[in-house]
């Protein structure tokens, strides 16, 4: 085979030249190209968002104030914790019922550990299957009254893979204003239209859909049961009406919702006791009151099939783990045979609530969960009365813009049925003479 060099010296002096000369022109274009390319198109240290956070992160140093996200707890996190070596009363937990670290839980999940292996190695669909997983799907579906349900190995990846898959750009997506962003983001993914009602705002919705629904084929509305930033509750049976009067899908987000509202903890299906398939998808995540990680999504035997066999979040990923499966099973179970934790719960909610009002803390539109923020305002003073209270033996996250809105950053206490009364005023107590010194000082 004649080489490349062979075919160059076989070109004539001319077509030497002319090829020479566009090799420098080539040469030359490229580099002007790369020399118009900032350098924070390719390099991740100069991301514009990176710098963004540096600048965040700074100003909690040069405030004095240190920085309160990724501590590393040294035990189970429930209502008390150990960081650093310091024993604190813990409020940023989401292990409402008190299954993480709840014997009868441990047990299931090492047993299912030796039995099953740790992973389940293998997408379910094809080799990754096993009894346990059934068994959690019947579970899940029988403590909500539906037909059947599909576990996913990732809470967030649930809405975004399930939401992300069901609909097409002919569909309408409409959410509440502070639905979470694992919704948003399966919105997105979908290539649906998306539009927005105000937070809680049934009649908003209403007044939407009477203008926008005769555009589109499927609409689904989501909602959220509980939501985590105010710990408030929407009227479910108003917007189940509205679904029905526009021929619309619901779908409900029960992260928080699940195991903490309703008289015995299924949520608020039974906290409304509404017929259940009046909601035509029910989501929850595992990693809250059921001790595990992961989500779930449940309503008719038809939804659930179609996932199954379809969902690329669900088909292309690996099978929750045994571990993980056991635990949220053992958990399931034992929040039936006791319910009084669920009970227990409430009251404890209901107090930490009552004395926060009693101190004219804002606690926002929190009423009747365990979520309950104590809004400050701007960020920096969110963040200090967040250490004031490390100081004093209590552990609370704050959250800043841009997670809450610019002049509402808040602490959001996170409460446990295992919280004890004197726990609760002895925080109350606290965070309002903490806050009282930050609001006197500026």
């Amino acid at each position: 085979m004649t080489s490349h060099f062979q075919k160059i010296s076989n070109l004539s002096a001319e077509e030497k030249r002319a090829l020479l000369a566009k090799l420098l022109e080539q040469k030359n274009t490229d580099t002007t190209t790369t020399r118009t390319i900032p350098a924070e198109y390719y390099t991740f240290k100069l991301f514009p968002e990176y710098s963004d956070l540096k600048k965040m992160l700074s100003e909690f140093q040069a405030n004095g104030e240190c920085n309160p996200y990724f501590k590393a707890h040294q035990g189970i996190n429930n209502d008390k914790t150990l960081i650093d070596g310091q024993n604190l009363i813990n409020f940023s937990s989401y292990n409402y019922i008190g299954m993480s670290g709840d014997p009868n839980v441990t047990k299931a999940v090492q047993e299912a550990t030796e039995c099953y292996g740790s992973s389940v190695s293998a997408s379910r669909l094809v080799s990754g299957e096993i009894p346990l997983h059934q068994e959690l799907e019947r579970e899940i579906a029988g403590l909500l009254g539906v037909e059947d349900s599909i576990v996913y190995v990732g809470g967030h990846s649930t809405n975004v893979t399930t939401i992300g898959h069901l609909f097409k750009a002919e569909d309408l997506i409409i959410h509440d204003s502070l639905i979470h962003d694992s919704a948003y983001q399966g919105a997105v993914l979908s290539g649906a239209t998306c539009l927005v009602f105000p937070h809680n705002n049934w009649q908003a919705l209403d007044r939407i859909l009477q203008d926008e629904r005769h555009k589109y084929k499927r609409v689904v509305i989501v909602l959220e049961g509980a939501y985590s930033m105010d710990g408030d509750i929407p009227d479910l049976s108003k917007f189940i009406e509205v679904k029905k009067r526009h021929y619309a899908l619901l779908m409900v987000d029960e992260a928080h919702s699940i195991g903490t509202i309703g008289k015995t903890g299924k949520g608020i299906g039974e906290y409304f006791e509404i017929n259940r398939t009046d909601v035509d998808l029910w989501m929850g995540t595992l990693s809250k009151s059921f001790a595990s990680c992961g989500g779930y999504i449940a309503g008719c035997q038809e939804l659930i099939k179609y996932l199954k066999y379809t969902a690329p979040g669900f088909v292309y990923s690996v099978g929750i783990s045994p571990p993980n499966t056991a635990s949220a099973l053992a958990s399931i179970r034992l929040l039936k045979a006791e319910p009084e934790r669920v009970t227990r719960l409430h009251q404890t909610a209901k107090l930490f609530l009552e004395l926060a009002r009693q101190e004219d803390l804002n606690t926002g539109e929190s009423k009747d969960t365990p979520i309950i923020p104590i809004i400050v305002g701007k960020s920096l003073p969110c963040v200090r009365l967040s250490q004031a209270l490390v100081n004093r033996g209590i552990n609370v996250m704050p959250m800043v813009y841009p997670a809450a809105p610019e002049n509402a950053a808040r602490l959001r206490f996170f409460l446990n049925c295992t919280h004890t009364e004197e726990q609760i005023r002895f925080t109350v107590k606290t965070v309002a003479e903490e806050l009282r010194k930050i609001l006197a000082s500026q």
